[in-house]
């Protein structure tokens, strides 16, 4: 869906992004996630053929970006929606929605038929005729995503689109997400919400100075940079227990409170090597009250990540 090779944006002697490479296979959720300035909303501009690239090519769903005889496929295939998701606070709903609807030559019934449409996705369709200033931040937030999905692209590229929105607004928006993935669409969003992200995300690329230092499946990035940490708890035998676990190949340095009858230490196994270990402990008629394992998160990994490129 989305083919980008060694796109280049410089303002001045400042390089927003260097040489990105990207490639987003159509069904993907693809979370884009960095600081401030590292050059996301740069990128997405680009994507999205608002701003044309220093250098570099990116193709969309096959057409190329930037070629003025592929503007109107390119413009059917897309649905951007910036961090400012601008508004007319003046006009009605419908009046708004209708209006977009016309500039990408939707008309009469199949007009009225899209606006519903989005409007129920959205949870919007009572307030089809209130005035959009005097809707809510994340009402008009939706109503943004509404228009962005009016024309029914196949690719959304979502900037900052839960930037300043409550949790119950969040979780509002990150359903209505997973619905239009689910009815086949192509998702790219950047956002400073982990959580969210890695709720939403099928794939997770990270952004450093205008650099994409890593791009992967989520799945790929918490087996390559989480780490997991195994906690154990007993009623007696602590000592038989960390005998056990001293012998396990998969495990680091044990810290053992004799206090609390508790066992903490690093894992590097699978979720089968987990099932494994567990069987071994209950064999060993070791009683257990506790068998618990933490992985990092993707704000962790993020952090670890950020951390490698500084130093």
């Amino acid at each position: 869906m989305i083919d980008a090779r060694d796109l280049t944006k410089r303002f001045d002697r400042h390089i927003a992004v260097d040489g990105i490479s990207l490639a987003i296979a159509p069904g993907e959720v693809y979370g884009l996630i960095g600081p401030n300035g590292a050059g996301k909303t740069t990128l997405i501009r680009m994507l999205a053929a608002v701003d044309p690239p220093t250098l570099g090519e990116v193709y969309i769903n096959g057409f190329a970006v930037g070629d003025r005889r592929q503007r109107h496929h390119i413009a059917r295939c897309i649905g951007f929606l910036p961090d400012d998701f601008p508004v007319y606070d003046d006009l009605l709903v419908r009046d708004y929605l209708e209006y977009f609807g016309r500039l990408y030559g939707l008309h009469g019934l199949a007009l009225e038929g899209r606006i519903y449409d989005v409007l129920t996705l959205v949870q919007l369709d009572q307030k089809r005729d209130a005035i959009i200033g005097t809707l809510s931040r994340g009402m008009k937030q939706r109503l943004s995503l509404a228009r962005t999905v009016l024309h029914g692209p196949s690719l959304l590229l979502l900037d900052e689109p839960v930037s300043g929105l409550d949790p119950i607004a969040r979780q509002e928006f990150r359903q209505i997400i997973r619905s239009l993935h689910g009815a086949g669409m192509t998702v790219l969003i950047s956002s400073h919400v982990l959580s969210d992200l890695a709720e939403l995300c099928t794939c997770v690329g990270i952004m450093e100075t205008g650099n994409l230092v890593a791009s992967a499946p989520l799945t790929d990035l918490y087996d390559q940079f989480s780490h997991q940490t195994l906690h154990l708890g007993v009623l007696e035998h602590l000592e038989d227990l960390r005998a056990l676990l001293e012998r396990h190949p998969l495990l680091g340095a044990l810290v053992v409170d004799r206090d609390r009858q508790t066992i903490t230490a690093r894992f590097r196994g699978s979720d089968r090597d987990r099932a494994a270990l567990l069987q071994d402990i209950v064999a060993a008629a070791i009683p257990l009250v506790e068998f618990r394992c933490d992985r990092d998160n993707l704000e962790q990994i993020f952090l670890k990540l950020d951390r490698r490129q500084t130093s």
